[in-house]
């Protein structure tokens, strides 16, 4: 396989795995992710934030590491976005007619991969960062928890 398509797959499935997961935990009892307002997701943001302090026990400046990690994953999650109020809207046009619009297809895609390739650095490196500032034992419940698929706010 070559390099960058490697890293570009690799750069997607990371970003792609922190963004939803930083998404999901946000979303308890509320499904209308796409018209959040930026007040409503820094009011995620803290809450999620307080959550996963709490859980694994976090000092002041793992707080700011994950602090960070979750601006870079709401900036990767606006940039996927775009400009479009409605993202659905993209992917309905897809199959409006009667035949799915590939061209239309493969270009959403070279953008929303562009948009990971670009963005996708300073998620790693703000995982990176908090990942490794975490103590032996945090690190551990972190893979426990993800290991009984819970998550790490407790989410079935």
């Amino acid at each position: 396989m070559k390099p960058w398509i490697k890293k570009t797959l690799i750069g997607f499935a990371g970003a792609t795995l922190l963004v939803g997961g930083l998404t999901a935990c946000g979303s308890r009892g509320h499904h209308d992710h796409a018209g959040m307002s930026p007040e409503r997701v820094m009011e995620m943001r803290g809450k999620v934030i307080e959550r996963v302090s709490d859980k694994l026990d976090l000092n002041e400046a793992q707080k700011l590491k994950l602090g960070v990690l979750a601006d870079e994953m709401i900036a990767q999650r606006q940039a996927m976005r775009g400009d479009s109020a409605d993202p659905r809207t993209e992917l309905k046009a897809l199959i409006a007619g009667d035949k799915f619009d590939r061209s239309r297809a493969q270009t959403l895609l070279t953008q929303k991969t562009e948009v990971v390739q670009a963005g996708g650095p300073k998620v790693i490196a703000a995982m990176a960062d908090f990942y490794d500032s975490l103590n032996p034992a945090q690190q551990a419940e972190v893979r426990e928890r993800l290991d009984k698929r819970r998550g790490l706010w407790g989410r079935g």
